[in-house]
């Protein structure tokens, strides 16, 4: 294996204020393919992760459960780091926030900065965002609410030291300009060079002085660190950055980071704040900050509050760890967001896992095990169809490394499931069990077999970075081994003569969703018993809405029956949306209803964005009279409900139902 030099990556630390969801757990899998990828192409990699702890929303949480901040954290934080061993990520170390040593060199920074002037005492006030740990101005909210979470703020005033950002925002602006890769994907760089660098940075305040949950600032008691000067520094005070000059050989190597892995939503805290507190220290800033994408449940933002969360945990009772592994690396788009539901998880587990690759390794065991007593031997009785084969497995190699490099990780798992793809292909071409009628071709039928043992193993070979148990496990059944990723462009190293294992093992067996969604409702059910439980300790249950002011709208002349049976209803699937040009009010979505898909142009732009739409189970008139609305083709209507102030929200059904139920 070639040494290729270092590679440092990091993903954000988790916020200790609950169990992470499976949106939140797939920014580690993520990391951990990238980290294991890296490693197989020979990088000497450093790959950390951990939990963010100090705050004054964990300080809020602490008190309603009566218990010290560092009793909450060290449960959640033990909660976290079960979730992603659970998940089989490779981490070299797992920081919390409230390590001593970290504690320790924060301060010392803290320190240093305002010796040397770039930190100075005065005193905020604005509009604060509990949730986010973030100041806002009136310009910035969004319908008067936090712009990052959509949640209420409220005005606090308190002494405070700053951060002297506009000193540096020349020299960070130089810097990405200067280094396109720096900020990816590019979009995620626009929006900070327009939205916040461009117009002029605030002074950030790095203290606060209204709760004590936080690393004391040693030179003003009364101060604790802003969670964000606290939490961002981990990446260099965890591999033994020290203030004084005495750091370690760790971070002399390892920095600066060669990846910041991190959700969209904190992009800004990692390509503004971040690079300029380095530039402050005099440290080089990290090659690449990547913001990735939400993975969304049927379209919505994961939340408890929604009783819609999705738990890695339980994803991995039902199909895996490594069909969990699957479904969050596979639909993850680069730039978008991506969609997960328990019905898509199921299709996916069937279509690709137990159809593609399952059955795939199965069947070619099974084949050895039949014709040649599980002995894979190689003829030489080559014909012209085996050319396209080799060619495929040998060249995945390279695609994905291609992939790999722009961070495009589900690209590049599709690349390696094409070499599966045309494993089967290459099945039907040569159909073995024809071969296997006439004794005079048995060495093309060997020829066949081994042909598919290779590409399988070369196949498993590049699988290993994204699902590692599922790799050894194939390889194990071909009496095989992961092959060296530099040997993975050449094509017949498979030892001829390797004996398979008698019974091959069912990798992934198929599953009936009508099975599954039984156990998914009761996962639900319990949920939703457990949230409630721990509101009702808080005292914080929701407030009944019995009793609720309801809306008098004009009453419709009557209809009959028959009236009401002339209009057809029924459950859809928006499977795509986007903005109609032409209009600033109208999207158009194509929404599956049972076999079919129909066009539906609705004006709720105001109210939901294109991603928010797709992945939705939705209420259709289905027989309305088609339309054209802005030149576009409408064939149907979504059914919404719309309160006082005019607000609109979809109908959707209460329980999980197929596209194409009626409604009646």
């Amino acid at each position: 294996m070639s040494n290729k030099g270092k590679f440092y990556m990091t993903t954000a630390i988790a916020y200790t204020s609950g169990k992470p969801h499976i949106g939140n757990t797939y920014e580690i899998v993520l990391a951990d393919a990238i980290a294991r990828y890296k490693r197989a192409e020979g990088y000497d990699v450093y790959f950390q992760t951990g939990t963010d702890e100090h705050g004054q929303k964990i300080e809020e949480k602490a008190n309603k459960a009566g218990i010290t901040p560092k009793e909450f954290v060290d449960g959640v934080a033990g909660e976290v780091k079960r979730i992603w061993d659970l998940m089989n990520t490779s981490y070299d170390n797992f920081v919390r926030t409230t390590d001593t040593d970290h504690e320790k060199q924060v301060q010392k920074i803290f320190k240093k900065l305002y010796d040397k002037g770039d930190i100075y005492k005065g005193a905020y006030e604005g509009l604060y965002c509990t949730p986010c740990e973030s100041f806002w101005t009136e310009s910035q909210l969004v319908d008067g609410k936090c712009p990052d979470c959509g949640r209420e703020v409220q005005p606090a005033k308190e002494e405070a030291y700053f951060f002297k950002m506009s000193k540096y925002a020349d020299r960070l602006i130089e810097h990405i300009n200067s280094h396109p890769e720096f900020i990816q994907p590019v979009s995620r760089k626009n929006e900070m060079m327009n939205n916040f660098l461009l117009p002029g940075l605030q002074d950030l305040c790095v203290s606060r002085t209204s709760f004590k949950w936080g690393i004391p600032v040693d030179f003003d008691d009364k101060h604790v660190v802003y969670v964000w000067l606290d939490a961002l520094t981990n990446y260099i005070t965890k591999i033994g950055y020290d203030t004084d000059g005495n750091s370690s050989e760790l971070f002399n190597k390892n920095w600066p980071a060669d990846l910041h892995l991190i959700g969209k939503d904190i992009i800004r805290f990692h390509t503004i704040y971040w690079p300029i507190f380095l530039m402050a220290l005099d440290l080089p800033l990290p090659k690449q900050v990547f913001g990735h994408p939400w993975l969304l449940q049927g379209g919505d933002k994961m939340s408890k509050s929604k009783g819609n969360v999705i738990y890695a945990d339980d994803m991995v009772d039902l199909f895996g760890v490594d069909a969990t592994r699957y479904f969050v690396l596979h639909e993850m788009p680069f730039e978008n967001d991506g969609v997960i539901t328990w019905e898509l998880v199921v299709e996916r587990f069937n279509s690709d896992l137990a159809n593609i690759l399952g059955n795939l390794v199965n069947r070619t065991v099974s084949m050895s095990n039949k014709y040649f007593g599980g002995f894979v031997k190689s003829t030489g009785a080559a014909e012209e169809v085996d050319a396209d084969l080799k060619a495929v497995a040998a060249g995945a190699r390279d695609k994905v490394a291609e992939k790999m490099a722009n961070l495009r990780v589900a690209d590049a798992i599709s690349e390696v499931f094409n070499v599966f793809r045309r494993c089967n292909k290459y099945i039907d071409e040569t159909e073995p069990w024809v071969l296997a009628k006439d004794e005079a071709k048995s060495d093309r039928l060997a020829e066949v077999l081994y042909n598919l043992a290779e590409a399988i193993t070369i196949g498993a070979s590049l699988l290993e970075s994204f699902l590692p148990e599922t790799a050894e496990k194939i390889v194990a059944q071909l009496g095989t081994s992961v092959r060296a990723f530099d040997d993975l462009d050449k094509f017949g190293l498979y030892e001829s003569g390797t004996k398979v294992v008698e019974k091959p093992e069912i990798l992934f067996a198929r599953l009936d969703v009508k099975e599954i969604m039984p156990k998914v409702e009761a996962i639900r059910e319990a949920q939703k018993a457990e949230f409630e439980a721990e509101q009702r300790a808080l005292g914080e249950l929701p407030e009944e809405t019995e009793g609720e002011a309801g809306i008098d709208i004009e009453p419709k002349e009557e209809i009959t029956y028959d009236d009401f049976m002339k209009m057809q209803f029924q459950v859809g699937e928006i499977i795509a949306c986007e903005a109609v040009e032409k209009s600033k009010k109208l999207l158009c979505s194509q929404v599956k209803i049972g076999s079919q898909v129909k066009q539906i142009v609705s004006g709720i732009r105001k109210y939901y964005t294109p991603e928010e739409m797709v992945g939705k189970k939705v209420m259709v008139l289905v027989n309305l009279k088609p339309a054209r609305l802005a030149g576009v083709l409408s064939e149907g209507m979504l059914l919404c409900a719309e309160d006082a102030e005019g607000n609109l929200a979809l109908m959707t059904p209460e329980k999980t139902m197929p596209s194409g139920a009626e409604i009646c």
